[in-house]
């Protein structure tokens, strides 16, 4: 039997899986999935988990059962290249013929003191959930600082503003203004948002150091309380993968071939945030490329030549709590109810895997 190992369940390792078993798989291929949680978290909700207005569970979708796919839970600990084996944590060593690196991201703190030791994350589920626990043991009326005015430090403050409206809560950036890469009109609307919902803006703060309680910014030399501070100022690849010693581009992710392969090893594949792809890292172009992958791989099995054509994503969506939203639709910005819905309803279709 020869194996295809996949590192990762999320967005673009669950992808392939399901693609592959919808196709005719050969009988002599099988297909392990490995993953430190018994499911796929849904990470881009994974801002109304922190915020307490979704419980985890419905942040949960099982991995497929199939007799085709064996599934092994552990921490990933080194990729062997050259051996073609995965180590594990306590486990034997796992072999491969292909493998999927698809392990994801984690947050990238830009050298700032203290950072990484005194902010709490949204980037696992295991980190949303402890988030979580900090954001609503916050006393009446405590301070919540979020830093980073990007999608996710929009969504977390917006959703916690419903599920907490007693909170003083706070978003900061560098920036002038939240939703830098967004078109104007965009950011306004998110702005007023945050005006009429008592959300307050602190844009142009460079923070320099973090401690307990305090953020320090190096713009006006000074300091400010706080009670949680959430970060959501950046990303970059697992370590695992930063340890990786092969060409990477500027935000340390793995360069890779037409066919989403390391130029150097070409039976290892690199799907989502951990892969240099020209898209912005989003679930979206995760799934989509784990669909282009499965495609390749499909038609080696199959003694072809695969044909790929451009990833072409649908657009961005975000949310300002449950019953307002963003986003950007084949280049039009839309605004209100309209693209809330819509990012529930795709949130409906990725529980029950219909893309």
């Amino acid at each position: 039997m020869r194996k295809l190992v996949i590192l990762g369940g999320g967005y673009g390792g669950a992808a392939i899986v399901n693609e592959l078993l919808e196709k005719q798989l050969p009988s002599d291929i099988t297909i392990e999935l490995i993953d430190r949680m018994p499911f796929q978290g849904l990470k881009t909700e994974y801002y109304a988990l922190a915020a307490g207005t979704v419980s985890d569970l419905e942040l949960r979708v099982k991995f497929p059962s199939d007799p085709r796919v064996q599934l092994t839970y552990g921490e990933i600990t080194e990729i062997d290249k050259e051996a073609q084996l995965v180590m594990l944590e306590g486990q034997d060593p796992i072999s491969y013929d292909w493998l999927v690196i698809g392990l994801g991201c984690t947050d990238k703190y830009h050298g700032i003191e203290g950072a990484e030791q005194y902010s709490t994350s949204i980037q696992t589920f295991s980190a949303a959930r402890r988030t979580y626990a900090l954001l609503n043991d916050v006393k009446p009326y405590g301070q919540v600082s979020i830093v980073g005015g990007g999608l996710s430090g929009v969504e977390v403050a917006s959703e916690l503003r419903e599920s907490r409206p007693d909170l003083n809560i706070r978003i900061i950036d560098r920036g002038s203004k939240v939703l830098s890469s967004f078109p104007g009109r965009l950011q306004d609307y998110v702005a007023e948002w945050f005006t009429e919902h008592e959300v307050e803006m602190w844009g142009g703060v460079s923070l320099s150091r973090l401690e307990q309680g305090i953020l320090y910014n190096s713009a006006t030399s000074s300091s400010f309380h706080t009670d949680v501070t959430v970060w959501t100022a950046g990303i970059q690849p697992v370590e695992l993968v930063q340890r990786i010693d092969l060409p990477k581009d500027s935000q340390g992710r793995l360069i890779i071939n037409n066919y989403h392969q390391l130029p150097d090893f070409t039976n290892i594949y690199v799907v989502g945030d951990c892969a240099a792809l020209s898209l912005s890292p989003s679930g979206q172009a995760a799934g989509a490329q784990g669909k282009q992958i499965a495609e390749v791989l499909h038609a080696i099995w199959n003694d072809k030549t695969p044909k790929l054509g451009q990833i072409k994503l649908k657009g961005v969506l975000g949310s300002l709590g449950k019953k307002s939203g963003f986003g950007i639709m084949g280049g039009t910005p839309i605004l209100g109810r309209v693209p809330r819905l819509v990012k529930s309803g795709i949130l409906w279709r990725s529980k029950r895997h219909l893309g």
